[in-house]
């Protein structure tokens, strides 16, 4: 089903007219046609009808708002970010919660009933990208279209009574979820058989944190059945070697997005057994990563980005993750007893010694940090990036010059300078003189001790994770003995969310403290280690695939008047 912009227009005016044309009173008979007298006034006593909600995909931000102005739909709050909505498209379509950027808008309904409005889901899919099959899913079924009730008493014991009032007239749990964001839970449920409002779906909204009732309507919800739901979880290990196998094979290689390729041809180019890769294929395309057709597989926008050849390719992620870092996590026991790191238990060193004594497996290793890269696309904007001039930029630990590139790429005035490890000198050298940046770029092989002094602005992306907090004031106190009194610090990191909401970097805690020994950290505490080091921490934006960036001065220089950066988050919130 193909769609345009207009469409998403057409279905937020219909909605906005909905909730002009209807209230508690007159939307309760139409939802629940068995209502009584009693049950209808408990209900109408308890609750109002607060907003009727549907999921646009538009394809950029200035065309939402187009949309939403053309519906005659304003508003001027900020948008939220979604938990639930996310978390629910990212189960029914197999993908990361971290890829879907879901945010809320409520814009009022102009009209004389006042305080309602249209809830909007709104999911940005540029043309072309791989959202583009979720979105026509979407569009086709509006899963996420339904109407809500907000409790006037938003109390447990009334909203255990309004859930059982519904489940008693025929509604049946369907999911729900708190959103940390605005201190709100959530109950769906599907309407009964007989409803006569268009609606499939109903929403209690309560404000305030009730889980324990949460918990208790998720346990009725069949498509969260505890059992259900740890068989999938326990079950991950499955997808990584899936995805792992797929890309050693050079699986996704061998497929075409346009065009199909029967199982028994791909098993003979593959040299693969033709049963076992029919299997594999199966999975696969339950996880997304390819398509079945009638005359065979085709490669999926989300498979693709395992193509060796492909820009941004993942392959080396994967490669990575469905190797030497799985075998390090079979020994996660290891880390949680004792605290130390699994990897140099496993492999007898660190894995920057063990990568160092194999060139194949160092490569592997820096392939997998340039593969998310795309966590730096709006960094050329930053502002202190964006008033350097002429000046110097110092990339610390830079890797093979990814980031550094991007800056100088965009900034045809600046220089860089780039530390890293011998080895990986030489591969940053030979990657940006390629790109024609050789000449402003200069290049020291050391440690951290060798920082470079009266430098403008300092890179340090992806480093701090890695150690241990003492090891990270060591490191902060040689770059802040480096940095003149005007130089500013930036640092990519993926932040740990201090209200515990879903998010990449609680994955990437486990993660680092199995294979490096380092971990994730919250603002808060990237603040008390940059202050340590005689540092203060101004702001942090959030960047691309679960990352943020902060931003550090000196703590004797009073703060830059220039606004922080506003980069789109991908991620989980």
């Amino acid at each position: 089903m193909t769609t345009t912009p207009l469409d998403d227009t057409a279905r937020l005016r219909a909605t906005a007219d909905f909730v002009r044309e209807h209230d508690t009173a007159s939307l309760l008979p139409l939802l629940l046609p068995g209502l009584d007298g009693p049950d209808r006034r408990a209900l109408a006593d308890s609750c109002r009808f607060s907003h009727a909600a549907l999921l646009v995909l538009p394809p950029d931000r200035a065309t939402l708002h187009a949309q939403l102005d053309a519906a005659g739909l304003h508003f001027d709050a900020e948008p939220q970010p979604s938990v639930v909505v996310r978390g629910r498209l990212a189960r029914r379509h197999g993908r990361a919660e971290a890829e879907l950027d879901v945010t809320i808008l409520r814009p009022t309904v102009p009209g004389p009933q006042g305080g309602r409005t249209v809830e909007v889901f709104a999911l940005i899919v540029p043309p072309g990208s791989d959202l583009e099959a979720l979105a026509a899913h979407e569009r086709a079924h509006q899963h996420e279209a339904h109407l809500a009730f907000e409790l006037t008493r938003p109390e447990p014991l009334a909203l255990r009574g309004l859930c059982a009032l519904l489940t008693r007239h025929g509604a049946a749990p369907d999911g729900g979820g708190y959103n940390p964001h605005e201190d709100s839970t959530v109950l769906y449920f599907t309407a009964p058989a007989g409803s006569r409002t268009g609606y499939r779906r109903v929403e209690l909204f309560a404000h305030g944190d009730h889980r324990a009732v949460l918990a208790d309507h998720l346990g009725q919800d069949p498509a969260r059945q505890p059992a259900e739901a740890l068989l999938t979880q326990l079950t991950g290990a499955w997808t990584t070697q899936a995805l792992a196998v797929a890309a050693r094979l050079g699986l996704p290689d061998a497929l075409d997005t346009r065009t199909s390729t029967a199982p028994d041809v791909l098993a003979r180019d593959l040299g693969a057994d033709p049963q076992s890769l029919a299997t594999l294929l199966r999975y696969l395309t339950m996880l997304g990563a390819v398509a079945q057709h009638p005359d065979g597989y085709r490669l999926t926008a989300t498979g693709a980005l395992l193509r060796a050849d492909a820009p941004g390719s993942m392959r080396p992620l994967a490669l990575m993750y469905g190797g030497p870092f799985y075998r390090s996590f079979g020994e996660l026991e290891h880390t949680v007893r004792t605290g130390q790191a699994a990897f140099d238990h496993l492999f007898g060193e660190n894995h920057f010694d063990h990568f160092a004594k194999d060139p194949e497996l160092a490569e592997l290793f820096d392939l997998s940090m340039a593969a998310s890269a795309r966590m730096f696309d709006p960094l050329p904007d930053h502002p202190v990036v964006a008033s350097a001039g002429s000046g110097t930029v110092v990339d610390i630990a830079g890797g093979n010059g990814e980031l550094l590139g991007r800056l100088l790429t965009a900034h045809p005035r600046l220089h860089g300078l780039l530390l890293e490890r011998p080895h990986a000198v030489e591969a940053a050298r030979r990657q940006l003189d390629a790109a024609g940046l050789g000449a402003r770029c200069g290049y020291v092989a050391g440690d951290f001790a060798d920082v470079p002094a009266d430098a403008d602005v300092y890179l340090l992306s992806r480093v701090l994770h890695d150690w241990e907090d003492e090891r990270c004031r060591e490191i902060l106190r040689h770059i802040a003995r480096a940095m003149p009194a005007h130089a500013d610090l930036l640092i990519v990191e993926r932040l740990l969310p201090a209200d515990g909401s879903t998010s990449l970097a609680t994955a990437w805690d486990l993660h680092m403290r199995c294979n490096t020994g380092g971990r994730e950290r919250t603002a808060e505490h990237y603040a008390r280690l940059l202050a340590d080091a005689g540092l203060h921490l101004l702001d942090h934006s959030p960047l691309p695939l679960g990352a943020a960036v902060l931003h550090a001065r000196k703590a004797t220089v009073p703060a830059p008047t220039e606004p922080a950066l506003r980069a789109p988050a991908h991620a989980g919130r």
